[in-house]
C-alpha cells in the first residue's frame, strides 16, 4: 500500500507527498460513487496506484505522480490502459502539468486530477474506452478478491496466508 508515513514524500516537502494525493484523490472519486483501492497488482507484473470500481462495473485507473523525473521516466503507463475503463494523471497542486498536454501522454485518452491531502479536481476527464467483456470480469474478481484479502488481513493478519 501506499506508504502514509512523511518519508514518502519526495525531497521532504510535504506537498508532494503521493500518499496525500492518493487520499485526496479516493475523496473525489467517493463523491462520484467510485470506489477505490491502493496498490492494486495487475496481469502482467504492473502495479497501478488506484483502482476505482463504480456501481455500474466501470474502472478507473489513476497514476500519481508528483515529480517531473517519474513523470518523464515511466514508460510503463501505457500497460494500464488495457485495465481500465478510463485513465487519470493525479498530481499534487503547483504541479507543472505541460507534459502532460504532449502527444506521448495521451491527452485524447488520459484524464489529469490536480490533488491535495483534503481533495482533489479533475481539471481534464479522461475519455472512455469501454474494456471488453471478458477483461473486464477478470478485473473486476481481481478487484473484489483483493479487497476482501485486505479486509481478512485487518480481521486475522495471520490468516492471509493460509490462502491458496
Amino acid at each position: 500500500m501506499l506508504d502514509m508515513a512523511p518519508a514518502s514524500c519526495v525531497d521532504g516537502d510535504p506537498q508532494l507527498c503521493a500518499a496525500d494525493v492518493a487520499r485526496g484523490v479516493i475523496r473525489l472519486l467517493l463523491r462520484h460513487d467510485l470506489t477505490a483501492m491502493t496498490e492494486v497488482p495487475l496481469e502482467g507484473g504492473r502495479r497501478a496506484d488506484l483502482m476505482a470500481i463504480d456501481a455500474r462495473g466501470r474502472i478507473v485507473v489513476v497514476e500519481i505522480k508528483v515529480s517531473r523525473a517519474d513523470l518523464l521516466g515511466d514508460g510503463k503507463w501505457p500497460d494500464y490502459l488495457d485495465h481500465c475503463d478510463r485513465y487519470f494523471w493525479a498530481v499534487p497542486a503547483g504541479f507543472d502539468l505541460q507534459p502532460l498536454m504532449g502527444a506521448a501522454f495521451l491527452p485524447e485518452r488520459t484524464g489529469i486530477i490536480v490533488a491535495d491531502r483534503y481533495d482533489a479536481a479533475i481539471v481534464r476527464e479522461a475519455h472512455t474506452t469501454p474494456l471488453p467483456a471478458h477483461v473486464r470480469k477478470r478485473c473486476t474478481l481481481a478487484f473484489a478478491r483483493r479487497a476482501a484479502r485486505r479486509l481478512t488481513a485487518l480481521v486475522d493478519p495471520e490468516g492471509v496466508g493460509l490462502a491458496g
